[in-house]
């Protein structure tokens, strides 16, 4: 049963934000401080990505645990169990759905994704920054060897 009132809940779901989040913040701030220029909430891609490296074709996403699901196995018989519960599963599997397609397309488009827990970049900044920067050297090097290739 929700502790709330049907009013209080409206309010706070109302004051969910869908960008310039907590967790965006504070890896876009980690990032400029590593010299990486991005864009953010790129409407030009599918999903509209967090943050997108353009230069390196790299769309990153921060998900929040329970929109998006994390650890469905164990959220989803919880739910099952909650008032409303339904209606949660029902949204977070079509997230779930969602998230799943977006990435298949941004892939198909040649796109590199990488998505994020926000309790992740929260507690792991450095090492998130660290997953970006081995993703960059990765597309660097597979760059330099079509270029090698194409010499040859």
């Amino acid at each position: 049963m929700d502790v709330l009132t049907k009013e209080q809940r409206r309010k706070n779901m109302q004051h969910i934000k869908a960008k310039d989040t907590k967790i965006e913040i504070i890896l876009r701030k980690a990032l400029w401080e590593k010299g990486y220029r991005y864009r953010k909430n790129y409407d030009k891609l599918p999903g509209k990505p967090d943050i997108v490296l353009i230069k390196y074709k790299i769309a990153i996403f921060c998900d929040g645990e329970f929109f998006h699901g994390k650890d469905w196995e164990v959220l989803k018989p919880k739910l099952e169990k909650s008032n409303n519960g339904q209606f949660w599963i029902s949204k977070i599997s079509r997230n779930r759905e969602r998230d799943d397609e977006i990435n298949k397309n941004l892939l198909f488009e040649g796109w590199t994704v990488i998505r994020f827990w926000g309790d992740e970049i929260k507690r792991h900044t450095d090492e998130c920054v660290k997953v970006i920067e081995e993703t960059i050297f990765n597309i660097q090097m597979n760059d330099m060897d079509m270029q090698y290739s194409n010499i040859e």
